[in-house]
């Protein structure tokens, strides 16, 4: 189902950015640490570390909620039937966190709760940003003048990509982990994000719920809506768009 807020879920949305936040502040301080550690090194502990601060935060504020994470227990059987699942990737764009300088990686924590996601925050901890669906923000200003862009994967490209680059008139601009770039689109830095295939349920969840909080078009490619907490958390494919462009998105093949 596509996602929606509750501004009773006040705490949840709180919860959700003060999380996010700790596990920032935690792979900054680590990628300081470690900046003469090799890469490989960096992104595990990056991965184990934040995955665990997350993992005993969100038990001890909601001992009774379940937490999906990329480096946790994908086979948790109470998962499914719970009522309230978090949904976080503790370092998305590991690849990036590797890499001296590069700022696009994020934290994601979201919160699904009887079928819909209800709250979520994006850090980009590099670039000292985060978004929530706590904030509520306005969809950016028109482009105006300047040539459209849609941000798509260093290393995953696909022909479908670029067919919609071409439907849209954008400038393909390659960038790292998920998160940052649906907040690209989110903060008008971009006009629309795709990607074809192979993502998980942590790698989207959270982008997906403050973008759509954020008035954005959200769907898979062919416009059908997300689906989370699904016994298979694959969620393949993903187009997040202004509002105006997702007509012209979903057009083609």
């Amino acid at each position: 189902m596509a996602p929606t807020f509750s501004q009773s879920a006040s705490a949840d949305h709180r919860l959700a950015a003060e999380v996010a936040d700790g596990a920032s502040r935690l792979l900054l301080d680590l990628r300081a640490a470690l900046r003469s550690a090799p890469p490989e090194v960096l992104r595990a502990e990056g991965d184990r570390r934040a995955h665990l601060w997350i993992l005993d935060a969100l038990h001890a504020a909601r001992p009774g909620d379940v937490v999906l994470s990329e480096e946790g227990d994908l086979a948790d059987p109470a998962r499914v039937g719970a009522a309230r699942v978090w949904i976080v990737d503790p370092l998305d764009g590991t690849r990036e966190f590797g890499e001296p300088g590069r700022g696009d990686w994020a934290v994601h924590v979201a919160l699904w709760e009887r079928g819909r996601l209800t709250a979520a925050a994006v850090t980009l901890p590099g670039e000292g940003l985060r978004f929530t669906t706590a904030d509520l923000p306005a969809p950016p200003a028109p482009a105006g003048g300047r040539p459209r862009r849609l941000v798509a994967s260093r290393t995953r490209r696909s022909t479908a990509v670029d067919r919609l680059a071409a439907r849209l008139g954008a400038e393909v601009v390659p960038m790292g982990s998920a998160g940052a770039k649906a907040m690209a689109v989110v903060r008008g830095a971009a006009d629309a994000y795709a990607h074809a295939g192979g993502l998980r349920e942590w790698d989207v969840a959270a982008p997906a719920a403050v973008a759509a909080a954020a008035g954005l078009h959200v769907s898979h490619l062919d416009g059908t809506p997300l689906a989370f907490n699904q016994a298979d958390p694959v969620v393949g494919d993903l187009l997040i768009c202004r509002p105006e462009l997702a007509a012209a998105a979903l057009s083609g093949p």
